[in-house]
Order: C-alpha cells, then sequence, then structure tokens
C-alpha cells in the first residue's frame, strides 16, 4: 500500500495544497484548503492507498514559497508524476518547457507539443493537469490574450501571470 502526504499552506492569492508521494513527486496541487478538491484529479493508476497530512514537504513546501516570493524558477526541478494517454503525458511535460513571462496560445502550445492541429487536446491537457504550478497551465492563453479558463480561478490565473510579467518584475 502507498502512502503519500498532503500539505495545505497560505500563500499571497489563498490556500495552496499539494499531495506528493513518497518519492517526493507531486501527484495533485492547487489553491484550495479542500484536499476533496485534488484527489479526483489525480490517475486512478497513482491514487495512494493512504493520505496523511505532513506539515511541511520538504522540497514541495520550499518551491511553493520560493515560488510566491519570486524565485519563479523554484518550481521547475520539482518531480511531478500524472499519468494518462501518451498525447496528454507528452503536452504536460512540455508544457513544464514553457518559461514564467512568456505565456503561450493554445495554438502555440499543441505545435510545441508537436500536433498544431490538435488545439482542442492542448486545452484538454491544461484542463486536465493535476498538478497546478508545477505543470503551468496558467501560462496558456486564448489567441489575443484572453485568460480562458483555470481550474483555480480567473483571479489565481491572472495573479500568476502578473507574478512571472518581466514588466511588473
Amino acid at each position: 500500500m502507498s502512502i503519500a502526504h498532503w500539505s495545505t499552506m497560505d500563500t499571497p492569492i489563498g490556500p495552496f495544497t499539494a499531495v506528493v508521494a513518497s518519492d517526493g513527486a507531486v501527484l495533485a496541487s492547487g489553491w484550495t484548503a479542500d484536499l476533496n478538491a485534488l484527489t479526483p484529479q489525480i490517475s486512478r493508476s497513482l491514487v495512494p492507498g493512504e493520505l496523511r497530512e505532513k506539515r511541511d514537504l520538504g522540497a514541495v513546501s520550499t518551491a511553493v514559497r520560493r515560488y510566491h516570493a519570486g524565485a519563479l524558477d523554484a518550481i521547475d526541478d520539482i518531480p511531478v508524476r500524472q499519468r494518462s494517454g501518451e498525447f496528454l503525458q507528452h503536452a504536460w511535460d512540455v508544457l513544464r518547457t514553457v518559461p514564467a513571462g512568456k505565456p503561450v496560445t493554445y495554438s502555440d502550445y499543441a505545435a510545441l507539443a508537436g500536433r498544431p492541429a490538435a488545439i482542442r487536446a492542448a486545452a484538454s491537457a491544461c484542463a486536465r493537469n493535476a498538478a497546478a504550478l508545477f505543470v503551468p497551465c496558467h501560462r496558456v492563453l486564448r489567441i489575443g490574450g484572453a485568460m480562458g479558463g483555470f481550474r483555480w480561478g480567473i483571479e489565481v490565473k491572472r495573479w500568476l501571470l502578473d507574478h512571472e510579467s518581466p514588466e511588473l518584475r
């Protein structure tokens, strides 16, 4: 039986909760204090047998604090584990290469993922991303710069993009 830990911490944009496997990989994360809002996002094949609350998640908690304090690259080396079909897995990996302060459109994201015509599939990868922040789906916008959707709310997405904007740094 696998055991994972979870923790909620305060951030400038509200509570942030992460679920982390015993090896330190993020299974799910987002701006919520409700663990039940995260656990359904974890792939069935990765759902831990037991979840235990832990005050500090080590490198993950440190990265979350550092990111919100302005060290935008603090999240880059945190391992993430998500499971789905081949395209979604690849698309999530590609999303981790989109730099802070340089958001892309859904069309650009589909092209980066190697399937320029698969704009809806790229949008689906964002919508099904369980590891928000560490797989930065907030960096994908509609053509023309419109926000599009975001599981944790448009206000959170706007804060993240402003936080990462080189003009505001």
